[in-house]
């Protein structure tokens, strides 16, 4: 997005470029007579005004993402005033009310969130104006907002991404760790990897890989309190469960989809905290199969109920529609696609 003076000054050069008279015969820039002095003011005033309403824009956009004109200030590196005055200007332009302000949040109007992803494309579309002037046509260049699960990105998204940037020089990459499935087009994210089945309206669904899980326990637990037999025998014991995923289990079985209400005895919304959590014998857990992978070959896990798997995830790619033709999502896109190939760690 437009976030500093050097990139508003190559706006500026690039709205410069415009001819806003048609090739005929009375246009004095086409028929390369002399300029015409008021129109050349009427023009650099226009100019300014489109720079404005982009940077009121850019702060609409910012602070109904952060929830707060305070955080989007902070994000935008301004004062929380500046933030209120462009929205103010905003909202006088449209001639509408963008925001229900409250002392408590701020929320999106009717009008806002209609016109939320509307200004989206609007950026976007300068952003790759931008970037389109200053790239060669081999050179990508831009920016790239991702959400990865936590430990999917320190395990193995994190190198994929840096190899990408090496690969791509010109791209700058801000990634955030979440471990719950968002809506990319409302929290302004490019791409968001996640296993959640969740879909959402304007995103395109872009499948990667299978991503596995298994129910597992420590022998020093189910010597304790036995092993189960039956998903059903869940409910006498302590589970470990996700947070995003709650406490309700689900196993595949001959006559269908098995779903048990589990008791938690701890909750996270790490995989890993919850591996390490069943490795102590505090409980039974679902996982990923990588994640519990080395600990069940150690012998510090047992996987359970082999007659009743969990069902497979399969983690996606999410993307906003208004950006899936960006060059840069593109591209990463299609790398992560390659390292997939035959199938990653987590889906084996």
């Amino acid at each position: 997005m437009i976030n500093s003076f050097l990139e508003l000054r190559k706006l500026d050069k690039l709205l410069a470029t415009v001819t806003f008279c048609g090739p005929t015969a009375g246009c004095p820039i086409a028929a390369g007579t002399l300029r015409d002095e008021s129109f050349l003011k009427r023009r650099k005033a226009q100019r300014e005004r489109d720079l404005d309403t982009l940077l009121n824009i850019k702060a609409f956009l910012t602070a109904a993402r952060a929830g707060s004109f305070s955080a989007a200030a902070r994000e935008l590196g301004v004062a929380p005033s500046v933030i209120v005055k462009r929205i103010n200007r905003l909202e006088d332009q449209m001639r509408a009310q963008l925001f229900v302000r409250s002392t408590r949040k701020l929320s999106l109007t009717e009008t806002g969130e209609r016109y939320f992803p509307r200004y989206q494309t609007i950026v976007g579309d300068v952003d790759d104006a931008l970037n389109g002037a200053a790239s060669s046509a081999d050179r990508i260049e831009g920016q790239l907002r991702i959400k990865c699960p936590t430990t999917l990105a320190i395990l193995n998204f994190g190198e994929i991404l840096n190899d990408f940037q090496v690969a791509h020089p010109g791209i700058a990459v801000d990634l955030v760790l979440i471990d719950r499935s968002v809506n990319p087009v409302e929290e302004d994210f490019d791409i968001a990897i996640g296993a959640m089945p969740a879909s959402y309206a304007n995103v395109i669904d872009e499948p990667l890989s299978p991503y596995p899980r298994v129910l597992c326990a420590a022998p020093s637990y189910l010597d304790a309190h036995g092993e189960p037999k039956h998903p059903i025998d869940l409910i006498g014991h302590d589970c470990l469960t996700f947070q995003t995923t709650g406490s309700t289990w689900s196993f595949e079985s001959p006559r269908g989809l098995i779903n048990v209400d589990v008791r938690s005895r701890f909750s996270a919304n790490d995989s890993q905290i919850l591996q390490s959590a069943a490795c102590r014998g505090l409980g039974i857990a679902m996982v990923a199969r990588y994640i519990a992978r080395p600990a069940i070959e150690a012998g510090h896990l047992r996987t359970l109920l082999p007659d009743y798997p969990v069902p497979e995830l399969w983690l996606k790619a999410l993307i906003p529609s208004n950006k899936i033709k960006r060059a840069a999502v593109q591209s990463l896109l299609q790398w992560i696609r390659e390292r997939m190939q035959p199938l990653p760690s987590w889906a084996v």
